[in-house]
C-alpha cells in the first residue's frame, strides 16, 4: 500500500513552511507555534549560546525555530520552551541526549521531527509537559532510551495533541496525570494518533484523570500491559491495533483514590473499532459512578481514520517518528 494513503493525516501541510500551524487534529489542533513570528536559525549544536536552540526557546517573542546545522545537541540541563514556539527539525537530523524539553506554563507550541535519545538522570523526560501548559502539538518524533517518561504530562497541562511519533527500547512511556492527589487535573485533554508504540514496556498511556482519545495507533509486543486507567480517566480508544507479544492483557485497571474522594476508583476505557492481535486481551470498563464517557465528537467534530488493518500497520512502520525530509519553502507572508 502507498506510504501516501488519502487517511494518512497532514500529508499536504509539508508544502509550506507554517502550513502546519493550528492543523493539528484532536485537543492539540488550536496550537499555532510560532506562526505569528519570524524564523530563528540554529546554526549551533552547542547546549547554549548565540545560534544555539536554547537561546531561541528561551525568547519570549513569538519564534519558527529552523535548523541550519545536523547531529547531536547534549544538553547539561533541561530545555524550557517559551510559550509561541514552533521547533521544526524538517530539513536536518536533530537529536536531543542527556536531558529533554520542558514545557512549563507555556501556550502554543509545536514539536516537529526530532529525535529524543539517551536522557540520564532521576525524572528525567524526553519531553515534560507541566504545570498548566496548554495547546501543544508534538508530531513525527523518535523517542527512546531515557531514564523516566519519554513524554510526560501532568498538572493541568490541557489540549495537546500527540501524533506520528515513534517510540522505542523504553519502560515508561507516556504518563497523563501524575498522582491522584491532583484532582485539578480533571481539566486536562489529550489526543494521541498515529503513533507507533514499537515494544515499549508500559504507559501506552497510563491516564488519571484526563480524557484521552487514542486512534490509529499501532501498540505491539509491550511488557506489562499497553493502556491504563486509573482514578477518573476517560479512555476512548479507537480503531487501534493492539499486537500482542508474552504479554497479553492490553487494558488494565488502577483503582485509587482521589484526593477529595472517600472512596478509590479506577478510570473507564471504551474500545471502538480496536483490532486485536496474537491474543491480545481486552477487558472493557465503560460504566463511571455519576458521569458517563466522553465521545471526541463533543470536543472536535472531525479526525482522519481509517478502520484497522495491516495496511495500516505497514504505515505506521515506516512513517512515524523522525522522517528524512527537506525544509518546506517559506512563504511570501513569511517575516
Amino acid at each position: 500500500m502507498s506510504t501516501s494513503m488519502v487517511s494518512f493525516p497532514y500529508a499536504i501541510f509539508d508544502c509550506s513552511l507554517r502550513a502546519l500551524a493550528g492543523r493539528a487534529e484532536g485537543f492539540g489542533r488550536l496550537s499555532i507555534g510560532g506562526l505569528n513570528g519570524p524564523l530563528y536559525h540554529v546554526t549551533t549544536l552547542a547546549d547554549d549560546g548565540p545560534g544555539s536552540l536554547r537561546d531561541g526557546c528561551r525568547r519570549k517573542e513569538p519564534l519558527w525555530i529552523v535548523f541550519g546545522v545536523s547531529g547531536t545537541i547534549e544538553l547539561a540541563s533541561y530545555l524550557s520552551v517559551s510559550s509561541y514556539k514552533t521547533i521544526d527539525g524538517r530539513g536536518q537530523r536533530i537529536k536531543l541526549t542527556g536531558k529533554g524539553l520542558r514545557l512549563k506554563e507555556c501556550e502554543h507550541v509545536i514539536i516537529c521531527n526530532l529525535e529524543f535519545e539517551g536522557g540520564r538522570g532521576p525524572d528525567v523526560d524526553a519531553i515534560q509537559i507541566k504545570p498548566k501548559s496548554r495547546h501543544i502539538w508534538i508530531d513525527r518524533c523518535s523517542l527512546r532510551d531515557y531514564d523516566d517518561g519519554l513524554i510526560d504530562i501532568t498538572r493541568e497541562s490541557t489540549d495537546i495533541t500527540v501524533s506520528r511519533c515513534h517510540f522505542s527500547r523504553h519502560d515508561k512511556t507516556m504518563l497523563i496525570g501524575a498522582d491522584p492527589s491532583n484532582t485539578g487535573d480533571r481539566c486536562m485533554r489529550v489526543t494521541i494518533h498515529h503513533c507507533f508504540f514499537d515494544g515499549t514496556r508500559q504507559r501506552h498511556p497510563r491516564v488519571r484523570f484526563a480524557k484521552v482519545h487514542l486512534y490509529n495507533n499501532y501498540t505491539r509486543n509491550w511488557g506489562i500491559y499497553a493502556v491504563c486507567a486509573s482514578v477518573e480517566s476517560q479512555i476512548h480508544s479507537q480503531c487501534n491495533i493492539y499486537e500482542a507479544g508474552k504479554k497479553k492483557v492490553a487494558f488494565k485497571y488502577l483503582t485509587e483514590k482521589a484526593a477529595d474522594c472517600e472512596e478509590g476508583s479506577s478510570g473507564c476505557i471504551r474500545s471502538e473499532g480496536d483490532l486485536f492481535l496474537n491474543g491480545a486481551q481486552a477487558s472493557l470498563l465503560t460504566e463511571m459512578k455519576g458521569e458517563s464517557m466522553f465521545h471526541p465528537s463533543e470536543h472536535y467534530p472531525t479526525w482522519t481514520m481509517e478502520a484497522p488493518s495491516d495496511a495500516l500497520k505497514e504505515v505506521l512502520q515506516l512513517c512515524t517518528g523522525w522522517q528524512s525530509i527537506p525544509r518546506p519553502p517559506e512563504e511570501a507572508v513569511d517575516r
